[in-house]
């Protein structure tokens, strides 16, 4: 099998002598490259970096909390488990329907203080686009406006009331449009959790960041807390009633007492015994309540989990998009590897 040997002199040669056929290409592609760069809208990006808890501060804290409960005769190991909530899955969390329809409702104010309104509103009126894009969108907006006639603003209206259970066609198409802009990501190295917004304004990046973050706070709080606060609610119900108890009997105590001072007949005083033992017990459930009572305040602040944030947001000098240097540049170099493979190829093509 005889071997081709590429000649890359010869190649050289036949390239320079198409020197103009390359002017003109790379020209036309850096003026296509130019418009096409100041065509994109400009995208602004705001980072929010957050530190949460560390497995070992969660355990160190329960120590102090187990001394505690032990002092009121309660063995709470078996209630300390792993938190099932990682932050592996707070991208899944952030992007969830239900997570996206309230951040949707939040109002928002562009940087030059001429527009408030909600950030559904704003991904799905307010985003600028490029020239293409509304070329390419002409003749649909066209039919819609022919077949749709006077209806269109009472369904804009309608489609405006965004339920989480039944999204339109038109919501789930904004809730996805955020879900593009908004990206929570984990570093592994460091185990920070970085929250991200990108939107066509500094300001309102900066403002879905900050409530983002806030948000997925809320949410990991709540999550962490649910069982410490079903077991607070349900413990001070507890102490409340035995509180009652013990004190209406210490009442119907006392009262005995003053009306049976001078009375020495047997069946008043096994009255009177009964009468002060049943305050006793109650007094002791009383008691117990009320030291579980605080064991369960302590197991809520214990569960609350502590998220550092180690970079808060802040609103965006430059734009983060487009990069029109490397739009340029990546036309131009298509237009030149284009052109130089039809110098090369036309030979065996014609």
């Amino acid at each position: 099998m005889v071997e081709q040997e590429i000649d890359l002199l010869e190649l050289g040669r036949k390239l320079w002598r198409e020197k103009k056929l390359f002017a003109k290409t790379c020209g036309v592609a850096a003026v296509v490259g130019l418009i096409v760069g100041f065509s994109i809208p400009k995208e602004y990006t705001t980072t929010v970096t957050l530190a949460p808890e560390s497995e070992s501060g969660g355990k160190s804290a329960s120590g102090g909390l187990s001394a505690l409960a032990g002092l009121a005769g309660i063995n709470i190991g078996s209630l300390q488990s792993a938190d099932a909530l990682s932050p592996a899955i707070y991208p899944d969390i952030v992007k969830s329907i239900p997570f996206s329809v309230e951040m949707l409702n939040v109002e928002v104010t562009d940087a030059k203080g001429e527009m408030k309104t909600t950030v559904y509103d704003y991904l799905k009126d307010d985003l600028k686009k490029p020239w293409w894009k509304h070329v390419m969108m002409a003749p649909g907006k066209l039919i819609g406006m022919i077949t749709g006639g006077g209806k269109k603003d009472d369904a804009d209206k309608e489609n405006r009331k965004i339920d989480a259970f039944r999204l339109t066609p038109e919501q789930s198409g904004v809730v996805g449009e955020l879900a593009k802009r908004v990206k929570v990501e984990e570093d592994k190295k460091t185990q920070l959790i970085n929250i991200s917004s990108t939107m066509q304004d500094p300001l309102i990046s900066a403002t879905v960041a900050k409530e983002v973050t806030e948000k997925l706070q809320d949410y990991i709080t709540e999550y962490r807390t649910n069982k410490a606060r079903m077991d607070l609610k349900y413990t001070q119900k507890l102490f409340d009633e035995s509180q009652e108890k013990y004190h209406r009997l210490q009442q119907e105590y006392a009262t005995y007492m003053d009306r049976n001072q001078n009375i020495l007949l047997r069946s008043a005083q096994m009255h009177q015994e009964r009468l002060k033992d049943e305050m006793q017990l109650a007094y002791n459930v009383y008691n117990q309540t009320a030291q579980q009572l605080q064991v369960a305040m302590a197991k809520v602040q214990e569960s609350t989990p502590v998220c550092t944030v180690v970079e808060a947001a802040t609103v965006p000098l430059m734009p983060a998009k487009p990069n029109k240097p490397l739009i340029l540049i990546g036309f131009v170099f298509l237009a030149f590897v284009g052109t130089a493979g039809w110098v090369l190829m036309k030979k065996d093509m014609k």
